[in-house]
């Protein structure tokens, strides 16, 4: 694109101005010309055929009849009158009615001439009515010069009051097309045209908001939606180069002591073959001399973190320090016991940072890092902070990695001129196409194997009429010797969510559930630091038998006896949420089970959530079931990271066009991986604008 046209400010353009500039630029974020180009209709009213009157039917949502006012009539009382227009073709009859300008629209309306008319056709006792339709004089030559496809554009209250709604927004990008047609160059390749079938890019754009017929509007779409995903990935394709050729890394070029001593001595349990190739695959990274960036996905409970142990092993016996981020510190303080309770009798000095950490212990922590006592840090977000520095940070592991922004992460590894070795970790699957679009410049790594002795956890549906009977079912259980959760999802009453709120629901557990024959614990994300360990270590030595919780213990909470996962107002929480509240439970060798609890009215994207997770355990059906209700927008922290940012595609229904994009891109970047071929200039320049002020994310992950 011509970048000094198309940088040009929105409210220099002819039709804009001050005003509607400031609309733009506040309620839809539009500051350029280039900006208003791909402002992209969110839909387009067929206008290329007239109907007749016969034809209309209930599934149609608009239409375009032409026919002769035969009647008009105004009818009604003064604070409901309105004007009534029949309208009559070859095939039949049709309403016209109008409830406001009445007076106007009746001088404008005259029985016996021809109109074209648009509108929606609404069907009542056996009759179609249009209300308020659009109303033209005919002319023959209308049919050449005014059947078209209309864009229909995303406004609001605020932009309409600016004239801009629909039509308004399509003058202003008409005003643009005429302005900036000739400064819109060709990008991409002439044989990546060629291959793919492509149409030039300034007809996709003129298309895209104008198209003829559908015909055209199905070249723009499929040229502009292929060209926004092969950046994507020439991006991540590029971004990997530079990792893998540029970034040096630590070379860990032994597996020593430490590591044997707890592989042969101290293991938990014994490793699924899944384990042991993931290990594998992160051991060769880190002996290669090149920067470790690799993603490990893994289910609930198919044992990442013991992974993750084993590699900081690794790590030690190398000589270098490690460190472990979580989002919350429930789990950061779950990690650190397990792990200084497997590591016990090794010589590893571990350490815990959270936000909770006082100044003292600190104090003592940043000594321990400094002369290299300390081996292993722990922590959350804290770890970031500016003071805490490492004497030789080796690799790096962030667990829950959608839980931080790109820019906390990054923090954790600039701590050393020498960035460290990554491995970011997540229990949520990600769908083939998000992979693809979001992690397509790391290395990825899948546990793709629970652990021996593990039986299926079985999902049910309860409405909440059924609550005493699955409180029946818990009793039970704890009879059995087993323990429960209760999660609700919210801590205190809301106005606006009709929804069970904690506080509510622990007084009726205890209610349920009445000292001293049982004891029932509570948990939140309010509560103190101590607090909540406290709670959480009754839990976990069984002393309490049922915890009642919010989503706080939703990743890594470890209970092996805890056998039922009650889930309250279950429709309000997302798939990705339950998959991982279901994976609280199913950890021992006992039966478990996960109660879904939901209001008798479910719309149908709830609906689909819940019969989801009754049907299957499968983390990566359940990803991809997520993704096409939610989009990817709202998965995995994509609006943080900056690594999606796609105005057309549908990860969820474009998969082809998405790896056929990335084959296209690994192709390109094999015959020219510095982008320096004459034909790749425009196509580097447009790259390089891209990524102006963007971090290089692939280093984080």
């Amino acid at each position: 694109m011509n970048k000094d046209l198309l940088s040009t400010p929105i409210e220099y353009l002819k039709g804009v101005g001050p005003q509607r500039g400031e609309a733009f630029k506040t309620h839809l974020q539009i500051f350029t010309y280039a900006d208003l180009l791909q402002y992209f209709p969110y839909r387009y009213i067929d206008k290329t055929r007239v109907y007749g009157i016969s034809e209309i039917t209930e599934d149609m949502q608009w239409v375009q009849i032409c026919g002769t006012i035969v009647e008009v009539n105004e009818v009604g009382h003064k604070r409901a009158r309105r004007l009534v227009a029949t309208l009559a073709d070859a095939s039949g009859l049709v309403e016209l009615v109008w409830f406001q300008g009445l007076k106007w629209i009746s001088s404008s309306v005259s029985i016996g001439k021809k109109y074209l008319v648009f509108g929606k056709p609404t069907l009542f006792k056996g009759n179609y009515s249009f209300t308020h339709p659009e109303l033209e004089i005919y002319q023959p030559e209308m049919m050449h010069t005014l059947s078209k496809f209309e864009p229909m554009y995303p406004s609001g209250e605020k932009l309409k009051a600016r004239g801009l709604d629909s039509k308004g927004i399509a003058r202003v990008v008409q005003t643009l097309l005429e302005t900036v047609q000739h400064s819109i160059p060709e990008i991409l390749p002439a044989g990546v045209i060629s291959s793919m079938g492509l149409c030039p890019r300034k007809e996709a754009f003129l298309w895209m908001h104008f198209p003829r017929d559908q015909a055209q509007l199905n070249q723009a779409t499929h040229r502009l939606k292929f060209e926004e995903l092969f950046m994507v990935q020439l991006r991540m394709l590029r971004s990997r180069q530079i990792r893998l050729y540029q970034n040096k890394g630590f070379v860990f070029d032994k597996v020593g002591e430490v590591f044997h001593t707890f592989y042969q001595q101290h293991l938990p349990f014994p490793l699924t073959e899944a384990q042991k190739r993931v290990i594998r695959e992160i051991r060769s990274d880190m002996g290669s001399g090149r920067q470790m960036n690799r993603l490990l996905q893994g289910d609930v409970g198919s044992g990442k973190t013991l992974v993750a142990l084993m590699c900081m092993l690794i790590a030690i016996d190398n000589g270098f320090q490690c460190a472990l981020m979580a989002p919350t510190e429930i789990l950061a303080t779950q990690h650190f016991h397990t792990f200084r309770e497997l590591l016990s009798k090794l010589p590893v000095q571990t350490g815990l940072l959270t936000g909770s950490t006082k100044q003292k212990e600190r104090k003592q922590l940043q000594l321990l890092l400094d002369n290299g006592m300390l081996n292993m840090l722990i922590g959350t977000h804290a770890l970031i902070e500016e003071q805490v520095k490492f004497q030789n940070l080796g690799l790096v592991i962030i667990d829950e990695q959608h839980r931080f922004g790109v820019e906390q992460r990054s923090k954790l590894w600039q701590k050393n001129e020498v960035f460290p070795h990554v491995l970011v970790m997540t229990a949520t699957p990600i769908p083939r196409t998000l992979a693809m679009t979001m992690y397509g410049d790391l290395d990825t790594s899948v546990i793709d194997e629970l652990p021996g002795g593990r039986k299926p956890i079985i999902t049910s549906h309860r409405y909440d009429a059924h609550r005493l009977s699955v409180f029946g079912f818990i009793k039970q259980q704890i009879e059995q010797g087993r323990q429960a959760y209760i999660v609700y999802p919210l801590i205190e009453e809301s106005e606006k969510l009709d929804f069970k709120d904690l506080m509510d629901g622990y007084e009726s557990v205890v209610r349920a559930f009445p000292p001293p024959d049982y004891r029932v614990g509570i948990l939140h994300g309010r509560m103190k630091s101590a607090d909540k360990d406290f709670e959480m270590q009754r839990f976990a030595s069984g002393e309490t038998q049922i915890m009642v919780a919010t989503t706080v213990i939703e990743v890594g909470v470890n209970v092996p006896n805890a056998t039922v996962m009650v889930i309250e107002s279950a429709e309000k929480f997302g798939l990705s949420q339950l998959h991982q509240l279901r994976g609280r439970v199913g950890r021992g060798g006992n039966q478990s089970y996960c109660i879904l609890i939901t209001s008798d009215k479910l719309n149908p994207d709830a609906r689909k959530r819940i019969e989801t997770m009754v049907r299957t355990n499968d983390g990566f059906e359940i990803a991809e079931t997520d993704l096409a209700l939610r989009g990817p927008g709202d998965m995995q922290g994509t609006r943080q990271s900056g690594a999606v940012d796609l105005k057309l595609c549908d990860l969820s229904k474009d998969g082809e066009l998405i790896a056929q994009s990335r084959e296209v891109a690994r192709a390109l970047l094999a015959n020219d991986p510095m982008l320096q071929h004459p034909e790749h200039q425009a196509l580097l320049l447009h790259l390089k604008t891209q990524e102006n002020g963007r971090l290089l994310w692939s280093r984080v992950s």
